[in-house]
């Protein structure tokens, strides 16, 4: 394999990469945008639930003890007021309740509480609230359910730990730079093809193999320094850098392999963009399993890009160990390569034929 001639191959590749002013400039705007966002997102979690609320004889000892719990509660005048508050966006929850409300549940007798929600509010925080005023009843009546839960974690308890929203969009920051990355690799081979290029440079000693070295190379090369300079600025390899590189690194074997994919069928820069976009798209669901879980379901799994949103979280906010993340990464790693072998396969056909 001439290494003089792949050498030269990757400074002309590089050298035409950022010839091409639309490339050029999303590689670089890209990481800009990425890493202001992450910047100036908050830094904090909130994890309280806030409600307007209008009740007469509402009790003190109740309220301190729903604040302690992260239940905030704003006391409006009247119940009109709330209403308008709820109206205007204020508060996502407005609960009013009627001046005998302590009365009547001390009493034992049956009372009433008007929950007012905005037409956006999440279906599934609905019981949540519902739940609260529950308890309140249960308790002014006296009443105690005759149920002890108790609740145990097996393992960490990941679902309740607090993580900053700019932390969670990390992994989708990574898919998309990726991704954009390969957008200009399939671009790069595809114009080649289309100019004969290609052709010219396999009459040359330059075998095929020393083609698809070089342009791997390039791949991978533009697609993780990106990534990782990008996790190095977000502070992302402040923990267990060795495996977040590593991670990273197999990402973008992934990635180049599917930028060969799109390469093999893509005849110009906007059927690259069409292709691109579809994979970008199909790869970045998989990260909603962070960025709101629970609404995903375990068909994601399948989805190669999956086993890089994973290990990318663990190891952003949980500092995990090599066992935790080693299964993602050898289907990582698979994937990687059977994708470059397939990329790399359907291409040969194309300079050949």
């Amino acid at each position: 394999m001439n290494t003089e001639m792949i050498g030269a191959l990757l400074r002309k590749d590089l050298k035409l990469f950022f010839s091409n002013r639309f490339f050029a400039l999303i590689t670089v705007l890209g990481l800009v945008v990425y890493v202001a966002i992450y910047v100036f997102m908050p830094t904090d979690v909130d994890n309280t639930m806030a409600f307007a609320l209008y009740a007469p004889d509402f009790p003190v000892a109740l309220r301190e003890q729903f604040a302690e719990a992260g239940v905030e509660m704003a006391d409006l005048p009247t119940a009109e007021a709330v209403r308008e508050a709820v109206e205007a966006g204020d508060y996502p929850v407005g609960v009013v309740l009627p001046a005998t409300f302590t009365a009547d549940l001390t009493a034992g007798q049956t009372s009433s509480a008007e929950l007012l929600l905005t037409a956006d509010f999440p279906s599934e925080l609905r019981e949540a609230y519902g739940a609260i005023f529950q308890e309140i009843g249960y308790q002014l009546s006296g009443q105690q359910l005759l149920l002890d839960v108790t609740e145990e974690v097996l393992g960490e308890d990941r679902a309740t730990t607090p993580i900053a929203t700019r932390d969670r969009m990390l992994p989708l920051f990574a898919v998309f730079m990726l991704m954009t990355e390969t957008l200009g690799l399939a671009s790069l081979i595809a114009s080649e093809i289309t100019s004969g290029t290609i052709r010219a440079l396999l009459i040359t000693p330059l075998k095929m193999g020393g083609l698809f070295v070089a342009k791997g190379i390039f791949g991978v090369g533009l697609a993780f320094g990106q990534t990782a300079l990008l996790m190095l600025v977000t502070g992302g390899l402040a923990q267990s850098p060795g495996l977040m590189l590593l991670t990273l690194l197999l990402g973008s074997l992934f990635v180049t392999g599917v930028g060969f994919l799109i390469a093999s069928v893509a005849k110009d820069l906007m059927s690259v963009m069409g292709w691109g976009m579809l994979f970008m798209l199909v790869f970045a669901l998989p990260t909603f399993t962070v960025l709101l879980p629970g609404i995903v379901t375990s068909w994601v799994q399948y989805i190669p890009s999956y086993h890089l949103v994973q290990p990318v979280y663990l190891l952003l906010n949980y500092n995990v160990g090599w066992g935790e993340i080693a299964h993602h990464l050898g289907i990582l790693l698979a994937t990687a390569v059977a994708t470059l072998a397939l990329g790399g396969a359907i291409l040969q056909r194309r300079f050949t034929s």
